[in-house]
C-alpha cells in the first residue's frame, strides 16, 4: 500500500525533480479531493529528499534544507498553477497535483503529478479494435492525463490483439504523448506553441504537431485531423469539452475507463457549439463590456487583457476590467451596467454556462468573432487564448461610416459606432448631471428585468432610480443619539414596567 501510495503522487520523480535543481522552498499544490492525502505526501516526500539529501551530503559536505509547503483552496481554478498564492511564500517552484490544464507558467517552474486512475487494459483494448475495424480512417487515441501511466500497456496490448487476429489490413491506431511532466516559465510569449506548430524532424519529415492540454502528436504533411476520429479514453470533463469544441468537425468517441464501455452520443457536447453562437450574437449587441481576469499566472494573460481592450474600444464600446476567481451569478450581479462579460481564463475554464447569469459569459475568442465588423464564424473554435495573440488584427478603420448592421436578437439594423473623439465625455459629464431618461430598470408585464441603452457605467448609474445612500447637504450638524431598549427580546425592561 505504501508503495502504491508513492507510485500515484509520483514521490520518487518529485523529489529527484526538487533535488536536481536544487530548490530549498517548494510549494505543494493540491485540489480539494486530494487535500486528504496532503500530510502523508509531505511525510513521505521527506523521507525521500532527506536520503538524497545524505548522499548529496556525502559527496559534496554540503547539507541545506527543503521547506515543503501545502497550498489549498486556490483563487483562481485548481487545474492552473497558482503562481498569485505561491508568490506569498516566496517558494521556487510549484509541485501540481491533480487533474491539470497544462497551461504555461509566468514565473515559477512547476512540476505535475497527474495520478494514476485505474482502467481495465483489456476491456479498452477490444472497444478500441472494434471501433478500429467499423471504420476505414486512422484513429488518433487523445486520453486524459490521469490515465497517461497505461497507455503503454494499452498500445502493446494492441499490438498483440492485431498479431495474433491476423487482421487485414491492420487498424491504423496513433497515439499522443506527454512529453514532460516538468514546465518552466516562458518569458516570450509569442514563443509558446500552440494548438498547432510546423514540425520538421530531423530526417527531413516535415509535418504538423498538435498540442491540446498537454498531449502533443504529430501528422505527416498533406494530413489535417479531418482525416483522424478521436478516440478519448477518460472522463467527461473540461478537458474532454475542450477536445470535442478544437476537433467539432472530427468524429469523437469517448471510452468511460469508470463504466467500461463506449459513448458514441455527444449531442449534448455538439450543442455546446450552438449555444456559444447564441452568445456572440448577443455580444454584438452590447455596449459596455467587462473583461473578466480568471487567471493572474498562465501566460500571456496581460497581453490578451490589453488585445481585448483595443478590440471592444475599436467597436465604439465601453470596456471595464474586473479581477475575479470563480466567477457566479452573484457576483457578477453586482454589475448589472455589463451587457457582456469576457472571461479570460485557462481553456478548461473558460467556457461558463450563462443561463443563470443576468449577461453572458463568452471567451476571447468569441469576443473577436462579435467585435470584429465582418467576421464570420466558419466553425472553427480556439480554446486556448494564446492561439490568439499572434493572429492578426482588423485594422478598425474609419468606424464613424461603418454602415448599420442587422441585429437577429432584436429585428432591425444597429448603428454600432459614433463619432466618439469628444462625444464619450461630454455623454459622461452630462449623465452625471442630468439623467435625461426615466430609471433604465424598466419591468415588463411578466415581471423580467430589462436594460436600457447606457453607453458607459457613469450613464447608467445616473439613470438608475436608486443610487445609493444620499447624504443631505443642507444640514451637516449630527443628530441627537437616542438610548435604545435594554434587556432580552423576551422582555424588554421597558416592557416589564409596563406590566407591573
Amino acid at each position: 500500500m505504501v508503495m502504491d501510495f508513492e507510485s500515484n503522487y509520483d514521490i520518487a520523480a518529485s523529489a529527484q525533480f526538487i533535488h536536481t535543481h536544487n530548490f530549498n522552498r517548494v510549494a505543494l499544490q493540491f485540489p480539494d479531493n486530494l487535500l486528504k492525502d496532503s500530510t502523508r505526501v509531505v511525510t513521505a516526500l521527506r523521507k525521500r529528499l532527506l536520503s538524497l539529501k545524505k548522499i548529496d551530503v556525502s559527496e559534496s559536505g554540503h547539507e541545506a534544507d527543503v521547506g515543503l509547503f501545502v497550498m489549498a483552496d486556490t483563487a483562481y481554478g485548481s487545474c492552473c498553477v497558482d503562481e498569485v498564492g505561491a508568490s506569498h511564500i516566496n517558494v521556487d517552484c510549484v509541485i501540481h497535483y491533480g487533474h491539470t490544464c497544462f497551461s504555461p507558467t509566468t514565473n515559477l517552474p512547476s512540476f505535475f503529478v497527474f495520478g494514476k486512475a485505474s482502467i481495465c487494459v483489456a476491456d479498452c483494448v477490444e472497444s478500441m479494435s472494434k471501433y478500429a475495424l467499423t471504420n476505414s480512417k486512422p484513429i488518433m487515441v487523445l486520453f486524459g492525463l490521469e490515465y497517461a501511466h497505461s497507455m503503454q500497456q494499452i498500445k502493446e496490448a494492441l499490438l498483440e490483439s492485431s498479431v495474433s487476429c491476423r487482421l487485414d489490413p491492420k487498424p491504423e491506431v496513433h497515439f499522443a504523448d506527454v512529453p514532460s511532466s516538468v514546465m518552466f516559465p516562458s518569458k516570450d510569449i509569442k514563443k509558446i506553441k500552440g494548438l498547432q506548430e510546423l514540425a520538421c524532424g530531423c530526417n527531413g519529415e516535415s509535418g504538423t504537431t498538435y498540442s491540446i492540454g498537454g498531449l502533443t502528436w504529430k501528422l505527416p504533411q498533406g494530413q489535417s485531423m479531418d482525416d483522424y476520429l478521436l478516440f478519448w479514453i477518460g472522463l467527461d470533463d473540461s478537458a474532454f469539452a475542450n477536445v470535442v469544441l478544437t476537433f467539432n468537425t472530427c468524429e469523437i468517441v469517448r471510452y468511460d475507463a469508470n463504466e467500461n464501455q463506449m459513448v458514441t452520443d455527444l449531442f449534448q457536447q455538439r450543442r455546446i457549439l450552438k449555444r456559444r453562437y447564441y452568445l456572440v450574437e448577443r455580444a454584438k449587441d452590447a455596449n459596455i463590456v467587462g473583461i473578466l481576469v480568471g487567471t493572474l499566472g498562465v501566460a500571456g494573460y496581460l497581453h490578451i487583457i490589453n488585445q481585448m481592450k483595443e478590440l471592444i474600444t475599436g467597436a465604439g464600446k465601453k470596456a471595464y476590467t474586473l479581477v475575479m476567481g470563480k466567477p457566479n451569478p452573484a457576483k457578477l450581479a453586482n454589475f448589472p451596467e455589463c451587457d457582456v462579460f469576457i472571461y479570460v481564463s485557462c481553456a478548461q475554464t473558460a467556457l461558463l454556462d450563462s443561463k443563470e447569469y443576468l449577461a453572458p459569459v463568452i471567451t476571447p475568442f468569441e469576443a473577436m468573432i462579435a467585435f470584429n465588423r465582418g467576421s464570420q464564424w466558419t466553425g472553427a473554435y480556439v480554446m486556448e487564448f494564446r492561439d490568439l495573440i499572434n493572429l492578426p488584427q482588423m485594422e478598425a478603420g474609419d468606424q464613424g461610416e461603418e454602415e448599420a448592421r442587422f441585429s437577429f436578437l432584436k429585428g432591425g439594423y444597429i448603428e454600432d459606432f459614433e463619432n466618439q473623439e469628444n462625444v464619450e465625455e461630454e455623454r459622461e459629464a452630462l449623465a452625471l448631471v442630468n439623467a435625461t431618461e426615466k430609471a433604465l430598470q424598466l419591468r415588463n408585464n411578466s415581471n423580467a428585468l430589462m436594460k436600457g441603452n447606457a453607453k458607459s457605467g457613469a450613464e447608467f448609474l445616473a439613470n438608475r432610480s436608486y443610487q445609493g445612500l444620499i447624504m443631505p447637504s443642507e444640514n451637516t450638524s449630527p443628530e441627537p443619539y437616542l438610548i435604545g431598549r435594554r434587556g432580552r427580546a423576551s422582555g424588554y425592561e421597558d416592557e416589564n414596567n409596563k406590566q407591573t
